[in-house]
């Protein structure tokens, strides 16, 4: 299997604008699409391939035909056929929900899911541009419950402002939201769950207000202020560099101004190149792909080495 491509699945948000269209060439209409899921095995939103002899064939059957030559061996050990990551790009026109998401053990028992830890890296930020991740203090079950009833969550939380390069890892239990004027490039667990414990007081089309999960969250939130969430990585060019290295997924930034070539062979799980900059062409043993800035690759664990053609480029690397 060459390296793939798949169908963006675009989702239309109240809180999404045009930035997937304008920067990174979406094939949008709306004016409210807030995420493109570039690599997806969620039932209901199964990826589709876009490029090549393979065209049209989704990713849960490539998987279901030769899973340990997509996935890799200890990759369906772990987590069978499914898929174990999602690949988003999200636009934050205006802020995202306060929100959270439950850890394995929580999901598994309430939703059958997943967990969903996650990390961002920033692609572009509006200047003064913020997220909101965890807690400015620590804080007691009793006063979170309190300042929900009395509208003053945002008093808790941290701030922090973002530019373009930044990255962030979100563990489950911590509360957060991405905030208006923020374009990032996603990885997490493959789950959808997410517990929203506060949306500004807005309403949908249709003059309602959305779904609150305070009941849920209370008992999967983690009340710690912890400064665990900024990302600090080496940025050596021309070489592979360490940034999140966590049990769900290892993620790595390479910025080529050079042909770059990488053994794969002892690699036992598939690759991602998620293209944050410029653009570059990859290519295994049975051919090659070429991609943009906004566009995404997956290389199968079959691959026995990979080779990237850059000038430019800067490619998030990601694996099991």
């Amino acid at each position: 299997m060459y390296p793939l491509k798949f169908r963006p699945i675009l989702k239309e948000r109240l809180w999404g604008g045009t930035k997937l269209k304008e920067v990174l060439g979406k094939p949008i209409e709306s004016d409210i699409t807030g995420e493109s899921w570039e690599l997806s095995g969620v039932k209901g939103d199964i990826s589709e391939v876009a490029n090549g002899p393979l065209e049209g064939t989704s990713l849960e059957d490539l998987i279901g035909q030769q899973p340990e030559a997509v996935l890799g061996k200890s990759v369906v050990e772990r987590f069978g056929n499914e898929f174990p990551i999602l690949i988003k790009f999200i636009d934050a026109k205006q802020d995202l929900s306060i929100q959270l998401h439950p850890n394995d053990k929580l999901a598994k028992e309430r939703h059958n899911s997943f967990g969903k830890t996650e990390m961002w890296y920033i692609m572009d930020a509006d200047p003064g541009a913020k997220l909101i991740v965890g807690f400015n203090k620590d804080v007691e079950k009793t006063e979170y419950i309190e300042s929900l009833e009395q509208g003053t969550l945002l008093d808790l939380m941290n701030y922090e402002e973002v530019v373009e390069g930044d990255t962030f890892f979100i563990n489950t239990g911590k509360i957060h939201a991405i905030g208006a004027g923020v374009l990032l490039a996603e990885i997490q667990q493959t789950s959808d769950v997410t517990y929203r414990v506060f949306d500004f007081n807005r309403k949908d089309k249709d003059g309602n207000l959305r779904e609150l999960h305070t009941g849920l969250a209370v008992d999967a939130i983690d009340y710690e202020m912890k400064d665990d969430f900024k990302v600090g990585y080496p940025n050596v060019k021309d070489t592979v560099n360490d940034m999140v290295d966590c049990p769900y997924f290892k993620t790595n930034f390479l910025e080529l101004t050079k042909n770059m070539k990488q053994d794969l062979s002892q690699r036992d799980s598939f690759t991602i190149y998620m293209c944050v900059g410029g653009g570059a062409t990859i290519t295994n043993d049975w051919g090659s792909a070429s991609i943009q800035k906004g566009e995404t690759t997956l290389l199968p664990a079959s691959s026995t080495f990979v080779e990237i053609e850059a000038k430019g480029a800067k490619l998030l690397e990601v694996t099991i």
